[in-house]
């Protein structure tokens, strides 16, 4: 993760866990992550929200030539984001079809893809709606 995404790397976030149907991944609560309010600054919960969809595109994308890009973002934030906080993406079945019909027709596809954010008590942080845009390459 240092070489392919640093900030990441920097910020702690950790792919807790990965199957085809969904993701989830973590970012914590420490001194590179902090904002003034002593809570995780939003652009931190934004990677690991977006690093939850994005590792599941990746993993659809395997076999082929196919450019991914965030092309939408939307955010709501629910509770003060402290300790651990874990974004959990289950939009695989989704990515992949898109990533399907991509392939067959040779046309760009788009999914919106939703992350939770929960702490260590199982509450909402925040919620990400990420549109990701799909193309087949020849």
């Amino acid at each position: 993760m240092l070489r392919s995404l640093p900030m990441a790397y920097l910020a702690g976030l950790r792919i807790r866990e990965i199957t085809p149907e969904q993701a989830t991944v973590t970012v914590p609560f420490k001194y590179l992550t902090k904002n003034p309010f002593r809570s995780i600054y939003f652009a931190c919960l934004s990677m690991a929200a977006e690093m939850a969809s994005g590792v599941l595109s990746m993993m659809h994308t395997q076999g082929g030539r196919v450019s991914m890009l965030v092309v939408g973002l939307e955010a709501e934030f629910t509770k003060k984001a402290v300790g651990l906080i874990a974004f959990t993406s289950s939009d695989g079945p989704r990515i992949a079809q898109a990533i399907a019909e991509s392939r067959a027709t040779g046309e760009g596809r788009t999914v919106v893809c939703t992350s939770t954010g929960t702490d260590q008590a199982g509450d909402t942080v925040a919620v990400f709606r990420i549109t990701w845009s799909y193309r087949a390459k020849k």
